[in-house]
């Protein structure tokens, strides 16, 4: 069994090998640049590692991986120029460094080469590698849209913002185990075992996120905290404040969210105070631990070795503990 670390080294190779010196250049450099800024290639790496935890050929795989973080870094251009971010991984985002138009287009040419690359599958699979991966690419597409259309409506439940992140954030992780273990020829329950792991353990990473956001360290997290607070964005911790407060805490969330005066920093200030007498972290890390034991209920399930499920447990946890 090879580690989480070693596998996502093969993607680091195999993606760095990429030639894009191609014509025009115009639309291939952008493409080049957004995938040479890294990440942490952590989507293709657990496709892989699915595949070598149930004895399948990591080789096999390879093709199809590549496809799976193209595709994650195509969504990744496309949000940014949705949410007008211009920083990402520490450097200028691609429609900040070019424009608009550059990004959309180099982004439309990622997503058919992202569908080249996972069509390499074994060709015993790649149908039901194809339908896995199409699934999991529009359900991304309907993730970034509810959660373009929460950012308009004062009636966003608990629930709605799960599936939200479900969808957004959670089906990728999920669906590059399930197309791992499926070029892996697993069974069909470990592969179902799999996706479910994979879908629990992405809910509780965004919500970790989430969490993370108001409080962290702002040197370990890398990033000023209370960013959600100032965009007003409607995240796990604001939806459940706002289900418990009441009284003069309920009257002050609400003019502070609606406020557009309001300094930033004061606004995030009052905020987390009355987070902290809503007990909002313990909360939210309550039900990050509930996702986090539902996804190693799904592991426990799954017919295999301790050894071989090592490396998920050791991932799983990782995320538990993750300060940034």
């Amino acid at each position: 069994m090879k580690t989480l670390e070693e596998l996502r080294e093969i993607i680091r190779n195999s993606i760095s090998a990429i030639d894009f010196n191609r014509n025009p250049y115009e639309l291939y450099e952008p493409i080049s640049y957004i995938l040479s800024l890294g990440g942490k290639r952590l989507r293709p790496a657990l496709c892989l590692l699915a595949c070598d935890m149930v004895n399948g050929n990591v080789d096999a795989a390879i093709e199809t991986a590549i496809g799976i973080e193209i595709f994650h870094n195509f969504t990744l251009l496309h949000d940014d120029i949705m949410d007008k971010a211009e920083i990402r991984r520490g450097q200028p985002t691609v429609h900040t460094k070019w424009d608009d138009n550059v990004a959309i287009l180099s982004g439309d040419t990622m997503m058919a080469l992202a569908y080249e690359y996972i069509m390499q599958a074994p060709v015993g699979f790649r149908s039901k590698v194809f339908s896995v991966f199409n699934k999991t690419a529009i359900e991304v597409c309907e993730g970034q849209q509810y959660d373009m259309n929460f950012e308009t409506r004062d009636d966003v439940s608990i629930e709605e913002y799960l599936n939200m992140i479900r969808l957004k954030t959670a089906v990728l992780v999920a669906g590059s185990l399930k197309i791992g273990a499926i070029i892996g020829d697993a069974d069909e329950l470990t592969v179902d075992k799999l996706y479910n792991f994979g879908e629990n353990i992405g809910i509780a990473f965004q919500l970790k996120d989430d969490l993370l956001d108001v409080f962290s360290d702002v040197k370990k997290f890398g990033k000023v905290s209370g960013g959600d607070i100032v965009s007003n964005k409607k995240t796990y911790l604001y939806l459940k404040a706002f289900e418990l407060a009441s009284g003069d805490d309920l009257s002050l969330l609400t003019k502070l969210f609606s406020s557009k005066t309001v300094d930033a920093k004061e606004k995030v200030i009052n905020v987390k105070e009355i987070y902290e007498s809503l007990k909002i972290q313990q909360v939210t890390e309550a039900k990050i631990e509930f996702y986090y034991q539902r996804a190693k209920t799904c592991l426990d399930e799954i017919k295999l070795s301790q050894e071989k499920k090592a490396e998920l447990v050791k991932y799983a946890e990782s995320l538990k503990r993750r300060e940034r």
